[in-house]
């Protein structure tokens, strides 16, 4: 089945896969989106504390933070198990993104304190940036005497209730900040709403929220800098977590396909069902292959032929897993549509990627608009 495929003279890339496949026979990934939609919690603990113990949560945060200090190319791998595994917890958000914004910080106690916690898992960092469209939100912030104080309102907020600090991207006068804020500060409020595939997404307020100076970890022009690198590492991994989930899906409806009599022949025999089947697959290849670019271009052509393979690869992992699952679930019969088959938990995930940090369209006209940039 396809599959991202990278060089591994050290054996890290097949570890980590392995590492993954013994972590769904303890913690298997339906089960806990399940029981993670009916009980409406936007987050497991349990699990999230065990990813840690796994060593995933820090992979990529530099060794002088306490982190694994390794790249790109191990968090894709790692990325894409845990879509094949339907591990739904939210690592790209709340690590992948937050410790790329942990790590672009200013050297300090808090940035100090929040890897050891980011790492450990004893801290839950949920990024707050984001207005509806999943553009920059703009929360104002003034300083003053008494510290900083933040005004305004963020939406998409990942793991918001569950959630230990905000770290939050603000506005003030021409630069911005990135500022540490406890989730249970005065002038804080959360309004959460469910996804398709049972997390949670918040709109997280601030209504004269006041921080001590000494929580503001980062200031200037951020949003070209630490906040830049964090999407496009997020969306990386976003990117390979949809390409382990379509070809699971794939890999899932062969079998099925293969063992599903109709007519006293298996259904895998006609002929539609392969030429089905072979689209799926080839889905599936392309996206694995858009991301291998991607990880080939940030590491010979940084800058912009890298950032344009990023968009790529987003929007073809997108596209494929979208078109994957849907077919997938059509090629299971009935039982596809039911919540009892796992196939249609896999489609609900990866609608829920495929929106998270731009859709494919958005995605492309991104694409198109930085390419003509001179």
């Amino acid at each position: 089945m396809p599959e991202i495929i990278l060089e591994d003279t050290d054996g890290t890339l097949g570890m980590l896969r392995d590492s993954v496949a013994a972590f769904a026979q303890r913690f298997d990934g339906a089960k806990a989106l399940r029981a993670r939609r009916d009980t409406g919690k936007d987050l497991d603990r349990d699990v999230w504390s065990a990813m840690a113990e796994a060593g995933w949560l820090g992979l990529m945060l530099p060794e002088d933070l306490g982190g694994a200090g390794l790249g790109l190319r191990e968090q894709t791998i790692l990325s894409e198990a845990l879509g094949r595994a339907l591990i739904t917890e939210p690592l790209a958000q709340l690590s992948v993104f937050a410790g790329a914004l942990i790590a672009g910080a200013d050297a300090g106690e808090e940035r100090k304190r929040l890897a050891e916690g980011l790492i450990s898992g004893s801290l839950i960092v949920s990024p707050v940036w984001q207005d509806m469209k999943g553009g920059f939100a703009g929360i104002e912030a003034s300083l003053n005497a008494e510290g900083v104080s933040l005004s305004g309102s963020a939406e998409l907020v990942v793991a918001a209730a569950s959630a230990d600090v905000f770290l939050v991207l603000v506005q003030s006068l021409d630069e911005q900040m990135l500022i540490s804020v406890p989730a249970d500060a005065d002038g804080v409020t959360l309004t959460q709403r469910p996804t398709v595939d049972g997390a949670t997404l918040a709109q997280v307020s601030f209504d004269g929220c006041r921080v001590d100076a000494d929580k503001v970890m980062a200031r200037g022009d951020l949003k070209s800098g630490v906040l830049q690198d964090a999407i496009q590492a997020a969306r990386l991994a976003l990117a390979a977590e949809l390409a382990g989930a379509g070809s699971k899906a794939l890999e899932d409806t062969v079998i099925y396909a293969k063992e599903r009599v109709q007519f006293g022949k298996p259904v895998a025999s006609f002929q539609a069902i392969q030429h089905r089947l072979v689209d799926m697959w080839s889905g599936a290849e392309f996206a694995c292959a858009a991301i291998v670019n991607a990880l080939e271009r940030l590491a010979d052509e940084p800058g912009k032929p890298a950032s344009l393979a990023v968009l790529a690869a987003k929007a073809r992992a997108g596209d494929a897993a979208i078109d994957i699952t849907r077919k997938a679930i059509h090629l299971h019969g009935a039982m596809g549509f039911t919540d009892e088959c796992d196939i249609g938990l896999y489609m609900k995930r990866a609608v829920n990627l495929n929106a998270t940090l731009g859709n494919p369209a958005q995605l492309r006209l991104q694409f198109v608009a930085l390419e003509r940039a001179c």
